[in-house]
Parts: C-alpha cells; sequence; structure tokens
C-alpha cells in the first residue's frame, strides 16, 4: 500500500504519538505524562512552527493522542465524523509547503498554532487519504492479547497483526507453549 510521502509520515507519526498512551505504551506508562517526555518526544519527532514547551500545550498534545487513537477504533462512516471535526475544530485551510529539507506537502494551520492542534489536523489530513482511498483496513489495533498498540499497516498483504516484533514473539511463543502442552 502506498500513500503521498507526506501521508505515510503523518500516519506513521500518529501512530507512534498514540503508542505513548499507556495501554498502548511498551513501558506501560504514559510515555509524555512530563514536559520533559513531550521535549525527547519532539527531538525524534521534529515539528516546524511554535513549540511553548508548557503544561498547556503538553495537556493538547495529550487531547491530540486521544483523538487519533479514537480513529482507528472506528469503521469508515464514524472515522469520517471524527476526521472531520478535527479539521473543522481547527478552521484549517489545506496549502502547500515546502521547508526544512521536505518537498511540497500539505499544511492546514498556520506555524504559530499550537502545537496539539497541528498535531491533529496533520493526522487528519492523513487520515483522510486513508479513508478516501478506502483503507482504514490499514489501520488496526495490535492483535497481542495485553495490548492496544496502533498498527498502519503499509505491507503489500495487509498482513501486520502486532505493534511490535516484541508482541509478535510474545504471542508466538505462547501458541508454541499451547501446542506443545496439547501434545504432552
Amino acid at each position: 500500500m502506498h500513500f503521498a510521502h507526506d501521508t505515510e509520515e503523518a500516519l506513521e507519526f500518529a501512530v507512534e504519538l498514540g503508542n505513548t498512551d499507556p495501554v498502548a505504551s511498551r513501558s506501560g506508562t504514559d510515555e509524555l505524562a512530563t514536559l520533559d517526555q513531550l521535549a525527547e518526544f519532539l527531538a525524534q519527532y521534529p515539528f516546524s512552527g511554535r513549540i511553548d514547551g508548557d503544561e498547556r500545550e503538553r495537556r493538547d498534545v495529550l487531547r491530540a493522542r486521544d483523538q487519533v487513537r479514537l480513529v482507528w477504533a472506528l469503521d469508515r462512516d464514524d472515522a469520517v465524523l471524527q476526521v472531520n471535526s478535527m479539521l473543522a475544530e481547527a478552521h484549517a485551510l489545506p496549502y502547500l509547503a515546502r521547508h526544512d529539507g521536505s518537498d511540497w506537502h500539505l499544511h492546514a494551520t498556520t506555524p504559530d498554532a499550537p502545537l496539539g492542534e497541528r498535531m491533529r489536523v496533520e493526522a487528519a489530513l492523513a487520515l483522510t487519504d486513508v479513508i478516501r482511498m478506502d483503507e482504514m483496513k490499514r489501520l488496526r489495533i495490535c492483535e497481542a492479547d495485553d495490548c492496544e498498540g496502533l498498527i498502519l499497516d503499509l505491507s503489500r498483504n495487509g498482513s501486520k497483526r502486532f505493534c511490535s516484533a516484541r508482541c509478535g514473539s510474545r504471542m508466538n511463543m505462547i501458541a508454541f507453549r499451547k501446542r506443545k502442552g496439547a501434545q504432552a
């Protein structure tokens, strides 16, 4: 499955943002619980434009995370409502931009818009492509028993089941032990 380069980047970021939630994080804790954690996260995924680095911004990023995570659990028609709401709330007006070594791509907020808003809108723009291409099946939740990690399946055959090799290995080991127990 191939989307435009900026769509794939935004979707991959949305997964990473969503997987900082305690129900999905590898640590089992909120990985954006502090301003320092948010700063570390942003160092890995730099955003152009305004960054305040305050508690209000962190709470807004958590709100963006919750809204993005919600889309993964919705069917296509309900996803449309959520995505449209995210865009309308920001008064999004799409335009092409080129900056920081990135080729032309879509933005829909001004660089001085709050960080959480820019995250929501970037994810929403990418999700519009997923919805328009009828590829919601590419957005899934990890199949591991005790994981709620988000999955973006860009594989050719759409068969990705786990959010990480760790979850896949753990579930394979559980299945192996079950088979061994049944044989004994």
